[in-house]
């Protein structure tokens, strides 16, 4: 009981910093902190428990594959890229429906924080003569950026929580392929009123656009197809870039300096050291047996923690790297398990009312909150039925 409570402070306090718009990283090396104090560790273990974070092969492959995220994502805004890849969709498709739910799905395979904002004047402008509310396009903007979240291997949580969990990317990207693919199908029941009609027909040019979006399907037919890591992959396409947009050497180091800046650092460093601290420190062990000598059943514990991590954070990073560790010593998991904790969490992250994208979106919008959440909270209930009915299916198939 000990360990629950103390635990759960901390995570009080994680919770209060993040409302206090502290960065991740800050916040969860001061609820390592905590934990040093609380279990009163040494100053030959915390010196131990910090080295060991610092030098994991984890944190390397981590630290790689966020920088260069960023740096992938200014590559393609700043040689104009993602316009492109939206004029080329525009042709294509035609299709009024289509296009206005392919805006914020396009700008959602990058995975930046702003990137809501970035498709809410594409989605704006789709909209144009439909009848459609401030809270349906609201809606549509803010749905249909997430479906990638569990699928795409560029995302921070899902990199995180194959690193904590060594499930492979593959494998965790197949688990949560339905979560995606349902996310995509109910969005429809909630924001296709009134959608119909055309856009022009446009020459050849759209289909010649279209590789603009080469970048992405090599990265994933590299991870997804051939199993290489991501990090790798992704070094790999970055360069690639560089070198046919034809950067100087000045240009190569502003974009390494971009994607290496200090609140990446901060924040691999946090994730990493409160994941060893909590393994150093007895808690996870300690919580997970008093839930198994008290015959708590697996789906509570992993539908609870990262749901309500989730809600009251808003971040997918926080869920994954605060609850997915306690799991790691319960009897019974598997890659099944963690996918349902997975989407879970992801549940709980839609429907928080600190989620950046939520916030950047409604305020684009001026949509109203209650009519806003009047469509995502059934869409979010609609999405948790798939992985409810996977686990309970699975468990039954194999007790």
């Amino acid at each position: 009981m000990f360990d629950i409570i103390g635990i759960t402070a901390v995570f009080v306090v994680m919770i209060v910093l993040l409302r206090m718009k502290w960065h991740v990283g800050y916040v969860l090396t001061a609820a390592s902190a905590i934990i040093f104090a609380i279990y009163l560790m040494r100053p030959a273990a915390i010196a131990a428990t910090v080295y060991s974070a610092i030098i994991s092969q984890s944190a390397l492959e981590l630290t790689v594959a966020l920088a260069f995220i960023r740096m992938l994502e200014m590559i393609l805004r700043e040689n104009n890229i993602l316009n492109v890849m939206t004029q080329a969709v525009k042709g294509v498709l035609r299709n009024k429906k289509c296009v206005l739910i392919s805006m914020p799905l396009l700008i959602g395979m990058l995975p930046s924080i702003g990137g809501a904002y970035f498709s809410c004047p594409m989605v704006d402008e789709s909209a144009k003569g439909l009848d459609l509310t401030q809270e349906d396009k609201a809606f549509t903007n803010y749905w249909y950026r997430h479906p990638w979240e569990s699928i795409l291997p560029l995302y921070p949580g899902l990199i995180l929580a194959t690193l904590i969990t060594h499930v492979g990317m593959r494998k965790m990207v197949v688990l949560n392929l339905s979560y995606a693919v349902a996310m995509m199908a109910i969005g429809l029941l909630f924001c296709m009123k009134g959608v119909r009609g055309q856009f022009p027909k446009v020459g050849n040019r759209s289909y010649r656009a279209l590789l603009s979006f080469m970048p992405f399907v090599i990265l994933l037919v590299l991870v997804i197809v051939f199993g290489v890591k991501l990090h790798y992959a992704l070094v790999a396409m970055v360069f690639m870039l560089m070198i046919y947009f034809r950067y100087s050497f000045t240009k190569m180091l502003e974009v390494l300096r971009y994607g290496f800046n200090r609140e990446v650092i901060l924040l691999i460093l946090g994730v990493m050291l409160f994941l060893t601290t909590l393994d150093r420190s007895g808690a996870v062990v300690n919580i997970n047996n008093y839930f198994i000598a008290r015959h708590i059943p697996l789906m509570p514990i992993l539908f609870v923690l990262p749901f309500v991590t989730g809600i009251l954070t808003g971040f997918t990073l926080a869920f994954v790297g605060s609850a997915f560790p306690l799991f790691m010593s319960l009897p019974g998991l598997d890659a099944h398990s963690f996918s349902f904790a997975f989407a879970a969490g992801y549940a709980g992250v839609l429907l928080s009312p600190v989620h950046v994208c939520l916030i950047l979106t409604r305020d684009y919008f001026k949509a109203d909150v209650w009519g806003l959440y009047k469509k995502i909270i059934p869409a979010v209930l609609l999405y948790l039925i798939v992985p409810v009915l996977e686990y309970v299916i699975f468990r039954h198939l194999h007790p």
